[in-house]
């Protein structure tokens, strides 16, 4: 997809096409919000989002917790771009 199928008005919102799967190389779509924190450089209520497809949300929780970083995982909303604008990678 590219922006000329936004212009366009393609059936994919902008949002939903956004959401990928945080893991690297992967280009599937997001199904769900990974919440986590660094709480050596975070305030305790920041939460940091990571978003993943079903396939990779075990291997993204698994390496948040590892280190101490997880929180809670989401399903994630299409409705809410709150979780988009914040997706680090």
């Amino acid at each position: 997809m590219s922006i000329f199928d936004f212009a366009a008005g393609s059936e994919l919102s902008f949002a939903e096409a956004a959401a990928v799967c945080s893991r690297k190389a992967c280009r599937s779509g997001a199904s769900w919000q990974l919440l986590w924190n660094n709480p050596k450089i975070h305030t305790p209520e920041r939460r940091k989002i990571w978003l993943a497809c079903a396939e990779h949300r075990d291997w993204l929780e698994d390496y948040l917790q590892t280190r101490g970083l997880w929180k809670e995982t989401l399903p994630l909303d299409a409705g809410s771009p709150a979780g988009l604008l914040e997706q680090d990678r």
